[in-house]
This record gives C-alpha cells, structure tokens and sequence, in this order.
C-alpha cells in the first residue's frame, strides 16, 4: 500500500501561505487629525493574517490573539499602506503570524514600517473544534530564525496562560 502525501502530511512553506496587499487612506479611516484610527490598520491586520493563516490551514481559523502590537509611525490620509502577513510558527492547532503595515511613499521611493503585531490563529474542523495544523517547512535563514523566535514566544504566552488560570 502507498503513502500518499498530502498538505496536512507533508507541511507547508511560509511563502506558500504568505499574503501581501495595499490599501489607501481615505478620511473616513482617519481622526480630525489626519492620521489613521488603530482601530482600522488593526482590522485591516487581521484581515491579512487570517488570509494568511487560511491559506496555511486550508481551512476555517479563527484570531485567538494579538500580541505585541506597536504603533510606530502615524498614517496618514491619502498615504498608500502596505501589509504583509506570513506564519512565523505553527504548533498542533495554533499559529503564529507575523504581520508588518508599511507606509508607501511612491514619489519618494521610501517604505517606512509604520506598525507590526503577532496574532495567533487557530484552525477549526466542522464542528467548530480546534483542528490539526500542516506543519511548516522553514526554507532560508529568515524563515527559521521566525520559526524559532515564533516557538519561543508560543512557549511565553503558554506560560503566561498557565500562570491565570
């Protein structure tokens, strides 16, 4: 009898999961100021990563959590803003995704990070219950240096769960 390999068996590179997309500021996503709510780049952030971790899972997942979310550089109304999300790291039902929002300055040619977060997604089978992951298959050095750094923060917020409850 052959063993066929499937995702689920043979795992999953995190280019092959990746997402990147654009967006431009309109006044309605903005405050009196000019600048960008946080409560839209974040909306938009998970958007991407759920893309993301969709893409990885090949199936429904659900935000879990946001960790590490920094506001770094305002936004600004008229301002072209790029996301990118990729899965850093990937237990047995729960994932880690990276997510970088970048200002696009065009005419300059600049790109600024302007905010960065990790969120956590788990997968969901059929009835609603947490489902096994593809493993991931880091590639080049960047790709394992976020797995590892991934698995390290996975085991903190582990932790720190142990720890309330």
């Amino acid at each position: 009898m052959e063993l066929k390999l499937t995702t689920k068996t043979k795992g999953k590179t995190p280019r092959e999961s990746a997402v990147e997309t654009r967006y431009l500021l309109m006044p309605h996503q903005a405050n009196p100021s000019g600048t960008a709510f946080g409560g839209e780049i974040v909306a938009w952030m998970d958007m991407v990563a759920g893309m993301a971790a969709y893409r990885h899972a090949g199936q429904e997942v659900v935000t879990v959590s946001i960790d590490t979310l920094s506001f770094k550089e305002p936004i600004h109304v008229g301002e072209q803003v790029v996301l990118k999300a990729s899965v850093n790291y990937v237990g047995r039902t729960s994932m880690e995704l990276g997510i970088k929002v970048i200002k696009d300055d065009s005419t300059r040619g600049t790109q600024v990070v302007a905010t960065t977060a990790y969120m956590t997604f788990v997968a969901l089978d059929e009835k609603k219950s947490p489902a096994e992951l593809p493993r991931m298959i880091p590639e080049t050095a960047e790709e394992k240096r976020r797995f590892e750094q991934g698995k390290q923060r996975f085991l903190e917020r582990k932790k720190r769960r142990e720890k309330l409850s």
